[in-house]
């Protein structure tokens, strides 16, 4: 569509955060090659680190204490769709050899409007994908601050455990000097000490296989609720992230492609696929481990008998449950210390230690999104040191303070706000996403088919509507005229730009009736092209 501008090869294709491309082994032949695989493996296993961060982790276990082993298919089916929305996103950056942002940043002009205005979509849509990251990233650096917390047995504040997270953050991101190799390395050990850990702790709770079995594969939540449905609702959120898919689409430019030969564009969409497949295959077992041990041990658990429990043991957390009857609610922090109460003091220090490679491991990799972003939709040039400063500090300031002045429930309750938030984010990478991989003049003959357009139209208006679900039920709660009357007048500047969003990807999708440049030849597309880019 002539709204939209054309392919060109010979375009500058700006440096991503890694300073080096990893090289492919020449093979040949046609069949699969376990060298190659290994060449590709790396980018899959950074992304899924966004499926195993502490907002996911609380998600699960939320999810086993409220509702058992129901909503295991839930997880299931998030997790396949994540698999397709991140086949999109490594689809696009291998294909055009730029990142979804920069894309976004080419792509989304208004041309007719003034100089000035033509800019603003893509402002607006770099705004909320910034605020996406802030959301996750603090919701990570939280976790870290937790996990510090429950290992010191209190001794660290949470404001220390922030501040320890803001210098190794630093420390771990300059890893990548030494090596792409070795920093995806350490990433994989990060991804096993989590396997580990979570993993001990389904060993020793010991679910029941034959109820988990059913819970993944059966479709259907007998006796469920609002609150379980609420539940279902938020596992969907915490799991497809918005910021995942930008960083895909990036990590995937570390390799050695030949983008004008065909063949091999097409054999590194395959081992991209394939690796990207085992890396979400380990996070959907490490989330299994956590939702197993929640359902097994504490669904259907009442406070009183939580807190009769732990007295006996001893734990100095007594005041984290009140002496009646309603179900237990847990967090990441109460979640560490009921593991203690009921399978000793060595679980909880695990789970600590889990949930500190998870919070770790996320913040880091979320660093890098805000990296690919700010280059991508600003053009950014600014010194590595400068970068990471910047996206650190957007962060690591508003969560700093909240610890400081906030005990650890109030740290914890920030959740939901954080996963509402991205919710409402999410609009801002899966459109984007579906319609530039749906674009002849982009992605040439690796253009989204009929089947992928239907599908990808189907799963985007499902995830949308399923989170804005979820807005609905935590702005409903705030029981607030004044929130109610400011999220009605946000609400409609919301639908509004999504709305434009949808209006740009219905035409990519082929709707020409919506295009106002049909008949017009390819004038549109020659002004886009001679406007100068936007530079910070």
């Amino acid at each position: 569509p002539s709204v939209f501008l054309q392919k060109q090869d010979n375009d500058p294709v700006s440096g991503t955060y890694f300073d080096q491309r990893v090289p492919v082994p020449e093979e040949d032949g046609e069949c699969f090659s376990l060298r190659k695989l290994w060449a590709f493996t790396g980018p899959g296993f950074l992304m899924s680190i966004a499926y195993l961060d502490p907002g996911n982790i609380e998600s699960d276990l939320q999810s086993g204490a409220k509702a058992g082993f129901k909503l295991l298919w839930v997880l299931l089916g998030a997790t396949i769709i994540g698999l397709l929305l991140q086949r999109l996103a490594a689809r696009l950056g291998v294909v055009t050899g730029m990142h979804l942002a920069e894309v976004c940043n080419r792509q989304y002009l208004e041309p007719r409007a003034t100089l000035l205005i033509m800019h603003v979509p893509r402002i607006i849509l770099w705004l909320m994908v910034e605020l996406a990251i802030i959301g996750s990233d603090m919701q990570e650096v939280i976790g870290c601050a937790i996990a510090f917390s429950l290992l010191s047995s209190g001794r660290i504040p949470l404001w220390g455990g922030v501040l320890i997270t803001i210098i190794d953050t630093f420390f771990f991101l300059f890893l990548d000097k030494y090596g792409l190799r070795k920093l995806e390395a350490f990433f994989g050990l990060l991804i096993t000490i989590m396997a580990i850990t979570f993993g001990y702790e389904y060993v020793r709770v010991s679910p029941d296989q034959g109820e988990l079995l059913k819970g993944m594969f059966v479709p259907y939540c007998e006796g469920c609720g609002p609150a379980q449905l609420t539940q279902a609702v938020g596992i969907i959120g915490a799991v497809i992230m918005p910021h995942n898919i930008y960083l895909h689409s990036a990590l995937v430019k570390s390799r050695e492609v030949d983008r004008s030969n065909k063949k091999d564009v097409k054999e590194a969409n395959k081992y991209f696929f394939i690796e990207a497949s085992m890396a979400l295959f380990v996070s959907f077992l490490i989330n299994v481990f956590v939702v197993a041990v929640f359902a097994e041990a504490f669904y259907g658990q009442t406070n009183e008998e939580v807190y009769n429990v732990c007295n006996q043991t001893g734990s100095p957390h007594l005041d984290l449950f009140p002496l009646n009857n309603e179900t237990l609610q847990v967090d990441i922090y109460k979640g560490g210390v009921v593991l203690g109460c009921f399978f000793g003091p060595a679980a909880l220090y695990i789970w600590a230690v889990g949930i500190l490679a998870a919070g770790q491991s996320s913040t880091m990799t979320g660093t890098y999104s805000g990296q690919f972003v700010m280059e991508g939709f600003l053009n950014l040039r600014w010194s590595r040191f400068a970068r990471v400063l910047l996206t650190r500090s957007l962060a690591i300031t508003p969560t700093l303070l909240v610890a400081i002045f906030q005990d650890i429930q109030h740290l914890t309750g920030m959740n939901d706000f954080l996963n509402v938030l991205q919710s409402m984010q999410l609009p801002f990478a899966l459109i984007p996403i579906l319609t530039f991989t749906s674009l002849p003049s982009l992605m040439d003959e690796f253009a989204n088919g009929l089947v992928y357009k239907i599908g990808g139209g189907v799963v985007v208006l499902l995830v949308c509507a399923i989170n804005m679900y979820f807005v609905v039920v935590y702005v409903a709660a705030l029981q607030s005229v004044w929130l109610y009357v400011l999220a009605a007048f946000l609400s409609i500047a919301y639908l509004t730009f999504v709305g434009y969003l949808a209006w740009l990807c219905l035409i990519a999708l082929g709707v020409s009736c919506l295009d106002p440049t049909t008949g017009r030849g390819n004038d549109t597309t020659i002004l886009i092209e001679q406007q100068p880019e936007f530079d910070s």
